[in-house]
Formats: structure tokens, C-alpha cells, sequence
């Protein structure tokens, strides 16, 4: 089998509270697979481990057969659930910063996401909006040729229309030799591009399965599953 991510016993505590528990996981190439769950159920603690900004408590991380390290971070686009760039760069330093940093940045890519996404070269980061900001670091991840991309709540924050748009700039920029890894609790707006759903629960990966074999085994989406499955979660 040809494994780009396997975790096995993944475990995570932050003091008492444990986020992953006994997590194992399989991805292979070429997949859309869905980070599924609601606030809390340990999505981002996930992305973190796999992405080497966190250590596990426990088990084992591989990514491309080797652990979360140097060689694993010029494999991986990392989209954070929150922005992290200094506010006196301008869009076009973060351009240059990128193409000096990852050998697989794109730069005519990074140029025509720009226009497309309507982000203005010159422009200080700190007087953009919230939504072109993280338009302005979705240009920057989706540039790279990556072999993973982990895209923590993209679309969290932003109206439906703008989730759409968000996602059809994911769908058109991504390396279709890598994977893309989406965490959302909000699968309605994601559900017909994945590949693969992952339900991730109070830190345990409870169902790991295609979209296609869901909607075949259970006659329903896989958001009225999402639903049914964690009704008592988000209340």
C-alpha cells in the first residue's frame, strides 16, 4: 500500500485532558479526505502532530515513511485555523518570503491566485480584511506543490458564498498527486468534493470510510450521518 500518512496509537494529553486517544490512521495519494467532528473533538491537536508543531504523548507518526521532522515539512502546505503573518508585510513579501522558503512554491501559480482572489500585490497586510486575509494565505498554501496539504477550517468564519468560493480555489490549485486533509465541522458546505470522511470523536477516530461507500451502506449523506452521529456533541 502506498502510505502518505499512518498513525498508530496517536495519543495527545494537555495535562489531565487527553485530545487523542489511541489514534490510528491511514491516508494514501491522491484523496480529498475530510477532518470530520465537532469543536473540541481534536481536529486541530491532529493537524498540529502531523504537521511536527506538536509531539505526541504517545504512538507513532509517519509521513512519506519517515517521522514529522525537516523533510516532512517541505512535503506539507499548512493552512492554520488562525493568521500568523506580521502585519507591516505587504501581500507581494509574502510571495517573495514563500518562493525563497519552499522549493515547490509557484510563482506564476501565487500571481494568477492573486488576481483571481482579487488581492492587491502592494497591499499591507494589516489593512486587509479578515476574509482577504485568509484569502491572501489560502494563495500562499495553494501555490505550493505539496504532497499534503493540512487545511484547518478553511472556511470557517465566512459566509456561504465565500465558503464556495473557497472551495473551488482549493479544488483547482491543489497538486492532484498529493492529498488534501480539510478539517470542518461544517460538512454541508464540503461534503461533494471529498474522497473520504473521517469522524473524529473526543480524540478517537470512529469511522474512516469513502463517501461513496457511506451514502451506499447507509441510503443518506454524509452530513445527515455527521448529524445522527454527533447530535449530543453540538448541544
Amino acid at each position: 500500500m502506498n502510505e502518505l500518512v499512518k498513525c498508530t496509537g496517536l495519543c495527545r494529553d494537555f495535562g489531565s485532558v487527553r485530545a487523542l486517544d489511541g489514534v490510528d490512521l491511514t491516508l494514501e495519494p491522491g484523496k480529498i479526505v475530510g477532518l470530520l467532528g465537532p469543536n473540541g473533538s481534536g481536529k486541530t491537536t491532529l493537524i498540529k502532530i502531523l504537521n511536527g508543531l506538536l509531539q505526541p504523548t504517545a504512538g507513532t507518526v509517519e509521513i512519506c515513511g519517515a517521522a514529522p521532522g525537516p523533510i516532512s515539512k517541505s512535503l506539507i502546505s499548512y493552512l492554520p485555523d488562525r493568521g500568523y503573518f506580521p502585519d507591516w508585510m505587504r501581500v507581494e513579501d509574502m510571495v517573495e518570503l514563500f518562493d525563497d522558503f519552499y522549493a515547490d512554491f509557484d510563482r506564476v501559480k501565487a500571481g494568477e491566485m492573486c488576481l483571481t482572489l482579487g488581492l492587491e500585490p502592494g497591499s499591507r497586510i494589516k489593512t486587509l480584511s479578515k476574509g482577504t486575509k485568509e484569502k491572501m494565505q489560502l494563495m500562499l498554501v495553494m501555490s505550493r506543490k505539496a504532497k499534503l496539504y493540512l487545511l484547518d477550517e478553511p472556511i470557517a468564519g465566512v459566509d456561504p458564498a465565500a465558503r464556495e468560493f473557497i472551495m473551488k480555489t482549493i479544488l483547482t490549485n491543489y497538486n492532484e498527486d498529493g492529498t488534501v486533509l480539510i478539517s470542518t465541522h461544517l460538512l454541508l458546505d464540503v461534503e461533494q468534493v471529498l474522497d473520504e470522511a473521517i469522524f473524529l470523536q473526543r480524540g478517537r477516530v470512529v469511522l474512516h470510510e469513502a463517501v461513496d461507500s457511506i451514502r451506499e451502506r447507509t441510503g443518506d449523506s454524509v452530513d445527515a450521518l455527521f448529524r445522527q452521529m454527533f447530535r449530543s456533541d453540538m448541544w
